[in-house]
């Protein structure tokens, strides 16, 4: 059988203007990634990543002497879009980010924000160039293309974001993108989920792995 392993990138930027951006603690997180795939010896016939900066920078740090070839199937959802359809006016950011100062837990209420924008998205809501379905066959395009080229045995290391992945699994555990809203938002940073491929097509064997973070400060969601 060949493998796939899907690899969400580190933590970005989420207090920057820039987000697609890695933090510093985003670089730490993605050099112990590297250290972890050298431990249960993977070695990559093939490298990805979708086209964000943050995903470019996680390979690189993770991988830092193969270069990884760009697939856009990988890039995450625009998730200012989903924001700014939801909140026309958080469209200036300046808005949103003093909305959100004052309750007092900016995080938290950017987290349930966020939330009922997703979801909008999820429910068909209007205003996207990418619908929520057209995501999803587009994440699960992008595995499938990449299993068509591994050979018997070989192995693909890919840098995408927690979107594209619980989309993948969704579909590939119940035939549907029903559990994406459940996946979606517990995709830790720099997460390994392992996908093989052979006769009876494809298979996730485990998502959201994580064992390199734990009883560490460097595990976050966002």
């Amino acid at each position: 059988m060949a493998v796939i392993y899907l690899v969400r990138h580190a933590q970005a930027s989420f207090r920057r203007s820039d987000y697609d951006h890695l933090s510093p603690q985003g670089e730490e997180q993605a050099t112990v990634l590297g250290k972890a795939l050298l431990a249960r010896g993977v070695t990559a016939d093939l490298v990805l990543r979708g086209s964000m900066r943050r995903h470019a920078q996680t390979a690189a740090l993770a991988l830092a002497e193969v270069t990884a070839e760009e697939d856009k199937g990988f890039d995450e959802f625009d998730h200012t879009e989903l924001i700014v359809a939801h909140k026309p006016a958080y469209k200036q950011r300046a808005v949103m980010l003093a909305d959100l100062a004052r309750t007092g837990h900016p995080e938290r209420a950017f987290q349930q924000m966020f939330t009922a924008a997703t979801q909008r998205w999820v429910e068909g809501g209007d205003g996207y160039t990418e619908t929520f379905r057209a995501f999803c066959d587009r994440s699960e395009a992008a595995v499938r293309r990449t299993a068509e080229r591994l050979g018997k045995g070989e192995t693909a290391v890919v840098f995408t974001s927690g979107g594209p992945i619980a989309a993948v699994v969704s579909r590939l555990l119940s035939g549907g993108d029903e559990l994406w809203s459940r996946l979606n938002p517990v995709t830790i940073n720099t997460a390994i989920t392992k996908v093989v491929s052979g006769r009876s097509g494809l298979t996730v064997v485990s998502y959201n792995e994580h064992g390199h973070l734990d009883g560490s400060e460097l595990l976050s969601y966002r």
